[in-house]
């Protein structure tokens, strides 16, 4: 494989570029924002000419959700021009794109979990910008795979994991969302998955091309997650004392950007079509001291 990653040094990003170094059978280019801006679109081109990828995989994006509701240009520059300019430059080579989508394209009302052909509904800009994304790239290039997933965590970069460990070492009371629910999931199964996709594809299998669900299972509420983290860390002794959880609405956790309040995905279709698993992101937390910074 000759695998392009954009965002090489976001959460997904660098374990998509970790995972793939020792690989002999694939030569990797993984470039960030410093590197390579994909909103230019004379510089993606010239990229993707010069190094002539079979696999281009996204994992670049403007994920600030508050800040998007500001940031309207740069939001749909990153996450619907930039995708757009690469989708069109794998077509172009004869490449697939593989592209890091959200559960912020649905409103979050539903009973149950989204699946894939569910109606779009976004709520705020990042989710409208990255919907537009996805749209962008369907059409752009043949060959895409668009995973949506949710709850993002894992030792490098941002995150809630993070943010719990930091706060639960220096109080004793953290007050947490309980009425939004989600899959968290963790970095290094998304890069994972999507290599074991690329390598699907790169090696001629039948791959049924378009949108897919990939999150953790089980399903659990913003304090829930927290609870678990805070558990797995005082018995790993990340921290001394689990500081008292309290549950809050959505309501009392004013934000300038709407979160959905269900973000359950469903991962059947990823499952029957690639035989692969929602993200165990209990397992991914055994290891909770590489998570605090």
């Amino acid at each position: 494989m000759r695998v392009l990653i954009t965002g090489c040094h976001g959460q997904v990003g660098h374990c998509l570029t970790q995972q793939l170094a020792g690989d002999e059978n694939t030569t990797v280019l993984a470039l960030d924002k410093e590197n390579l801006d994909i909103t230019n679109q004379e510089a993606v081109n010239a990229v993707v000419v010069e190094f002539q990828p079979n696999i281009i995989i996204n994992a670049a994006a403007h994920t600030a959700v508050d800040k998007a509701e500001e940031e309207v240009e740069l939001s749909y520059a990153i996450n619907r021009d930039g995708p757009n300019y690469l989708a069109q430059a794998a077509q172009s080579v004869g490449a697939a794109i593989l592209h890091i989508s959200t559960d912020y394209v649905f409103e979050g009302n539903k009973v149950g979990e989204y699946k894939e052909t569910d109606t779009t509904n976004p709520q705020g800009v990042y989710g409208e910008s990255k919907l537009a994304g996805e749209i962008t790239v369907a059409n752009a290039c043949d060959k895409h795979i668009i995973l949506r997933t949710a709850w993002v965590f894992g030792e490098n970069g941002n995150n809630f994991v993070k943010t719990m460990l930091r706060l639960g070492a220096t109080r004793n009371e953290l007050s947490i969302v309980g009425d939004q629910f989600g899959g968290p999931t963790y970095a290094g199964d998304i890069a994972h998955v999507l290599i074991q996709i690329a390598k699907r594809i790169t090696e001629g299998d039948d791959v049924e091309y378009g949108v897919y669900h990939y999150s953790g299972l089980p399903h659990v509420s913003w304090v829930e997650f927290a609870e678990t983290i805070f558990n797995t860390a005082v018995k790993q002794a990340v921290i001394l004392n689990k500081p008292s959880l309290i549950s809050i609405t959505t309501e009392q956790y004013p934000t300038p950007a709407k979160r959905p309040s269900n973000s359950r995905l469903s991962t059947d279709k990823i499952t029957k079509n690639f035989a692969i698993k929602a993200s165990d992101w209990t397992a991914a937390l055994n290891n909770i001291q590489a998570y605090k910074g």
